[in-house]
């Protein structure tokens, strides 16, 4: 990873913020983007004596103008982009329980700016580029709740099974990685109850997504990893 040029979506919290701590304790060069201007300085100062380097902005990714902003940081800080982790996403209720502007807005970012995110990385990645995309097992279990959640993530799987034919011939490769229920801010559960959750095997840490990107992003050229599906020993399932 070391000198690797990385931009991370959604990485100033939950699994988005493990990733970039990963990644930049290998001497990643990353550059994230999160809402919210507290959690950014929270997450920029954490891992400021990491090998690595990590910046960040606050904007809104679902927007065309935090898209633009992002990579055009990225272009500045960077000097480039090897490899593209999109990984910002929301939580939603049921469709008939929310407000049409809201469960419109978790389209937006779940599904449209994460395709917004990656047109943008292959228009600066070159051959050997990756792309990872953070799905999740919703996509196939479909449990009750989570319409609007389980169709953006099977958007992005659909999403990202095809792109991977699209680009393969530039010596591209994109890799889908489903976690299961796994610790984050995004969970109801308390902090105490997910720690709970997880020593008892029915909740990932988001660590253990970290790491599945790693694995991805350190494969060799030849090794082309399709979906990386990972789930708690004891993922409770519908």
């Amino acid at each position: 990873m070391q000198g690797k040029r990385v931009v991370v979506t959604g990485g100033t919290t939950g699994i988005g913020r493990a990733i970039v701590r990963s990644l930049a304790s290998q001497g990643a060069r990353v550059v994230t983007l999160g809402r919210d201007e507290n959690a950014l300085k929270d997450a920029l100062d954490a891992m400021a004596d990491l090998p690595g380097e990590v910046h960040g902005i606050a904007a809104d990714l679902a927007t065309r103008e935090g898209v633009e902003r992002l990579f055009a940081e990225a272009d500045v800080r960077l000097g480039g982009v090897d490899a593209l982790v999109s990984n910002a996403a929301l939580g939603a209720e049921p469709i008939d329980e929310m407000a049409d502007d809201d469960w419109r807005y978790v389209v937006e970012v779940n599904l449209v700016a994460a395709m917004a995110a990656t047109r943008a990385a292959l228009a600066r990645l070159g051959k050997g580029g990756q792309i990872v995309i953070v799905g999740s097992i919703s996509a196939e279990i479909h449990a009750p709740g989570e319409s609007v959640y389980s169709a953006t993530k099977a958007g992005l799987q659909g999403f990202a099974e095809t792109l991977r034919k699209e680009v393969e011939e530039r010596g591209l490769r994109v890799a889908l990685v489903e976690p299961g229920t796994t610790g984050s801010d995004m969970q109801e559960a308390s902090d105490d109850e997910q720690r709970e959750e997880i020593a008892k095997a029915r909740m990932l840490r988001a660590e253990d997504v970290a790491e599945a990107v790693d694995f991805i992003l350190s494969r060799p050229p030849r090794v082309d990893v399709v979906t990386l599906r990972l789930e708690p020993r004891l993922q409770e399932l519908p």
